[in-house]
């Protein structure tokens, strides 16, 4: 058999498994895993771990927010900074707001990425203004053009919907094999918080963090978890950041929800106590939920080693600290007003590699897993994506176990113009990443040029063997016969 490109001598790292084999690539795909393989073009991975690229399924690039603003990254920056972060594929989000069009809304973000992106893509759809029209023509022909997650929030003025509207949402993704999302946090414990925050004039952007109680989580998760049973939809919670989150997440799935869940590197890394600087300073770390303390931390990474955790997502949300981003409002503005989010698509996998794998908190399979087969998986990519197979897209990520690095706003390639983990000293690195067979990065060096990536069209959700929850409110045998699920 002729190839294209062998990765030869490395150690192969699947979510189940780690053995010695060559790699071969032919036509953009994985032909062959074996001994002995040769061609022209050899990359030497003697040493090296090779593991299916990073899926990076939680970011905000080229999106506006409600309010305006626009995040620093476009497709072209935003995929750079992912790919030198080892990642080979991502999925932002394409953002309905009120009064837009589904179609409309992913035209727009068609418009921007075309002929943008480094890394293959696609978009989670945000449903934020539910119509008829939406529910019932508009979001099936977006699953038909292959978009099958949507995301909803709990939070967020202009964002938010109603716990009627989330029921239509979840039905229509369940009837379509639609995954959904959600931002789950109460919006009225955040604005009562905030209310008597300013009127004690607590401005500074610090107070964000006391503004979202650890019980606006906990209260908004629970909520959403019992709507998903209500109509036996799949629902993954996003960014969870407390214990008492992660617990429910844990308990549902151990009852047979069609429940998951998702942290991110900021919840396992940083603490409020990190945002308490002088100035404008700390809204560098403002993001949504906000950050906690170290005690969560460690009950956070209890839930990644149970399982609890399906991914550890970056929530990419890069705002710059100046008039185009978090100062848009001047020096001295209140918390109320500065942008939510901070960037990390460069240093999620960097930083989960050196602190999880390297501290013995996860083993190299569970990396793998974390960081690409499960997002894969959830999102309809698997396995053309996610895994080391036979006819597989040969995205690829070599990774130098023993080499160190310390993340800087220098190395991170995004437009942000600065890293929350700046300074951090990390071991284990990639050193060369593949899209299709094609090198994107390799040692220091962006080989792809815009344009590369393509769009993915993905396949329905799998619930996997969860046995679900039956609502006897729903159930013929207990309701009368009604016929009324959804």
């Amino acid at each position: 058999m002729r190839f294209d490109t062998v990765i030869k001598g490395g150690t192969c790292v699947t979510a189940s498994e780690m053995f010695a084999a060559d790699i071969g690539v032919s036509g953009g795909r994985i032909a062959a895993l074996g001994e002995g393989l040769n061609c022209e073009d050899v990359i030497d991975a003697r040493g090296k771990l090779v593991m299916p690229g990073g899926i990076e399924a939680h970011a905000h690039i080229a999106q506006n927010s409600a309010t305006g603003g626009m995040t620093a990254d476009d497709y072209t920056s935003g995929s750079i900074s992912a790919a030198f972060g080892g990642n080979s594929c991502i999925i932002p989000f394409a953002a309905q707001h009120r009064g837009m069009g589904v179609t409309e809304t992913l035209d727009l973000y068609d418009s921007r990425a075309i002929g943008a992106s480094v890394l293959d893509y696609s978009y989670h759809l945000i449903v934020s203004d539910p119509t008829e029209k939406v529910l019932a023509e508009e979001l099936p022909a977006a699953f038909l053009r292959g978009i099958t997650s949507f995301k909803l929030f709990m939070t967020y003025d202009k964002m938010l919907v109603n716990d009627a509207q989330f029921l239509d949402v979840l039905s229509v993704a369940k009837t379509h094999g639609a995954l959904t999302m959600v931002h789950a946090e109460n919006a009225g414990m955040i604005k009562w918080m905030t209310d008597r925050l300013l009127a004690c004039g607590l401005t500074a952007p610090k107070y964000h963090a006391l503004s979202h109680p650890a019980l606006a989580e906990e209260e908004a998760i629970h909520r959403a978890i019992c709507l998903a049973k209500l109509v036996d939809a799949p629902l993954l919670i996003v960014h969870v950041s407390t214990p008492e989150g992660a617990a429910l997440v844990q308990s549902a799935r151990a009852q047979g929800a069609k429940i998951y869940g998702e942290t991110c590197p900021q919840y396992l890394f940083l603490t409020r106590d990190d945002m308490d600087k002088p100035g404008m300073e700390g809204a560098a770390l403002m993001c949504s939920p906000p950050l906690r303390d170290a005690a969560t931390q460690d009950v956070l990474w209890q839930h990644i080693q149970s399982g609890t955790f399906d991914v550890v997502s970056s929530d990419h949300s890069p705002y710059r600290m100046d008039e185009t981003g978090k100062l848009a409002h001047g020096e001295g503005a209140p918390f109320t007003v500065i942008a939510n989010g901070m960037p990390g698509i460069g240093a999620r996998l960097p930083m989960l590699f050196s602190e999880g794998v390297g501290k013995g908190r996860i083993t190299l399979p569970e990396f793998v897993a974390l960081s690409s087969t499960n997002a894969a998986r959830l999102y309809g990519l698997l396995p053309q994506k996610g895994t080391l197979t036979v006819g597989a897209d040969a995205d690829i990520a070599i990774w130098d176990p023993d080499k160190r690095g310390r993340i800087c706003v220098d190395n991170q390639h995004d437009n942000a113009g600065y890293s929350p983990f700046e300074g951090w000293e990390v071991q284990g690195l990639p050193i060369t990443v593949l899209s299709r067979g094609k090198r994107v990065v390799d040692q220091g060096a962006l080989l792809a040029r815009a344009g590369h990536g393509q769009f993915l069209v993905r396949a329905k959700f799998d619930a996997g063997g969860r046995m679900g929850y039956l609502a006897p409110e729903l159930d013929p045998a207990q309701n009368f016969g009604a016929d009324i699920a959804p």
